[in-house]
């Protein structure tokens, strides 16, 4: 089930996805019907949705999603023989992943612009969730809501997510926008395929990118291109891939909050990635201290 909720979604015209994206709306006259969300399966569908399926369906499906509620699609040109006329408008276009991202960003209110978006990559899918939950407690340490999208477990703060992975464009901006309405100050996405579908993150902005293994370690920029170019997120031109080094690899070991070389290197990588945000080591000695005597 693939959906931008109309709970959270912003409400826009069908004149405005036309025109912002170059789709061709039939009749044209419906350029002032409004949508509140996107679907891209009939299971998703919720009154008030602008269609988008995956591939080419038939008219039997398309009345189907009309009955559940939906107030428009958006099918291929291809079907404009035998769609003339039209029981409800259609967009015809064949949407680029891009422009599903920048609609899907769109309709759920841009959350990746309200969110510090923090991406893990690596060679090892037990190793990326691994760093995605030490980076979340890190996170939580220095007093940060968090909002957790992995195979591994998807939740915005406490509360799980009925999701299905690997996630599609909308179910990310979907999440995301749950996590900023519930008030979370970060996110943090593990970069694996059991969690993504190539391409899930466009029109996504990371603003932290860290990540492990002799490909991050041997040429940062390049992996940092592959990754970018395998999930669609965008990242700024001047960040760096955040890795372990030295510095990170002494502040993890003066606690007691690790046990052995892994969750030391999990640690090391979560401390990279919060300095990258900008956090100050005096208060990550403070944060590393207060939970060493908590304990």
């Amino acid at each position: 089930m693939s959906s931008v909720s109309e709970a959270i979604a912003q409400r826009i015209t069908l004149g405005y996805v036309a025109e912002r994206y170059g789709f061709d709306l039939v009749p044209s006259f419906a350029s002032a019907v409004t949508v509140t969300s996107l679907a891209d399966d009939v299971d998703s569908v919720r009154p008030g949705a602008l269609f988008i399926p995956q591939s080419k369906i038939s008219q039997r499906v398309l009345a189907q999603v009309q009955e559940k509620g939906a107030y428009a699609a958006v099918l291929p040109h291809s079907m404009r023989p035998i769609m003339e006329s039209p029981q409800f408008p259609v967009l015809f276009a064949e949407p680029t992943d891009q422009q599903l991202g920048l609609l899907a960003s769109d309709i759920a209110g841009s959350p990746s612009n309200t969110l510090a978006v923090f991406a893990v990559g690596g060679e090892n899918k037990d190793d990326v969730w691994a760093n995605v939950i030490r980076l979340a407690d890190f996170l939580h340490m220095l007093g940060n809501p968090v909002g957790v999208i992995s195979a591994a477990g998807t939740t915005s703060l406490e509360r799980t997510m009925p999701v299905t992975h690997p996630l599609g464009i909308l179910d990310i901006q979907h999440i995301l926008s749950v996590c900023a309405e519930d008030g979370a100050a970060a996110a943090i996405i593990a970069l694996d395929d059991d969690t993504l579908r190539r391409g899930a993150l466009q029109s996504v902005q990371v603003d932290v990118l860290g990540a492990e293994g002799s490909g991050a370690h041997r040429d940062r920029e390049a992996y940092t291109e592959q990754l970018r170019k395998r999930y669609g997120f965008t990242l700024d031109r001047q960040a760096t891939m955040s890795i372990r080094d030295e510095e990170t690899d002494d502040l993890a070991s003066q606690t007691d909050l690790v046990h052995d070389t892994d969750s030391q290197r999990h640690l090391s990588l979560s401390i990279a990635m919060v300095m990258a945000a900008g956090v100050r080591k005096p208060n990550i000695r403070s944060a590393l201290r207060v939970s060493r005597e908590l304990r």
